[in-house]
């Protein structure tokens, strides 16, 4: 018998990666090996790292980014609750709205699910503002349609490049 929050099937979902603090590039990189070694968690496919310009407060040095590609058979809130520990083993705090941070995961999408409660909003609000989450997950996922009936592609070019440079594979092979 499952539990509330394990699904029989999986769910592929992406995650958004994201760090500027205490050599942000193994940051990104510890991340996805954690999550990979996560029960029911198979990373299956990653982008490069992306070095980007930060949003909010002033001064921050610049993020370095990547986006995941995963099937699992937790449910939305139980790989929120996994990521979040990932965040805090990285010694993530939450001071500073937008702030500079050792660690950020983000929930984009969560198969065809729409969640919002007071914990989670999937696919992720601010997702479609943002080339740093948008460029690599075309990389991850090129011919991916939006609810909205937009692709990722079109998105891609409505967004830009400017503020972002792609910098490396991850040094992690992903299997």
């Amino acid at each position: 018998m499952l539990g509330n929050d394990i699904t029989a099937l999986p769910t592929r979902a992406y995650i958004g990666i994201g760090s500027n603090l205490e050599n942000p590039k193994e940051q990104v990189n510890s991340a996805i090996s954690q999550i990979d070694e996560l029960a029911d968690v198979v990373v299956t496919a990653h982008s490069s790292l992306y070095q980007t310009a930060p949003i909010g407060p002033e001064g921050q040095p610049d993020y370095i980014n990547a986006v995941i590609q995963i099937d699992t058979y937790l449910g939305a809130h139980q790989l929120l609750n996994k990521l979040q520990n990932i965040e805090n083993q990285h010694g993530r705090t939450r001071e500073v709205r937008w702030g500079a941070r050792t660690l950020d995961l983000d929930i984009l999408l969560f198969g065809e699910e729409t969640l919002c409660d007071d914990r989670l909003q999937v696919p992720h609000p601010r997702m479609l503002e943002r080339n740093f989450v948008i460029i690599p997950l075309a990389e991850v996922v090129p011919d991916y349609v939006f609810a909205n009936g937009h692709d990722i592609q079109s998105t891609v070019e409505t967004l830009g490049t400017i503020g972002i440079h792609k910098i490396k594979e991850t040094t992690e092979r992903i299997a």
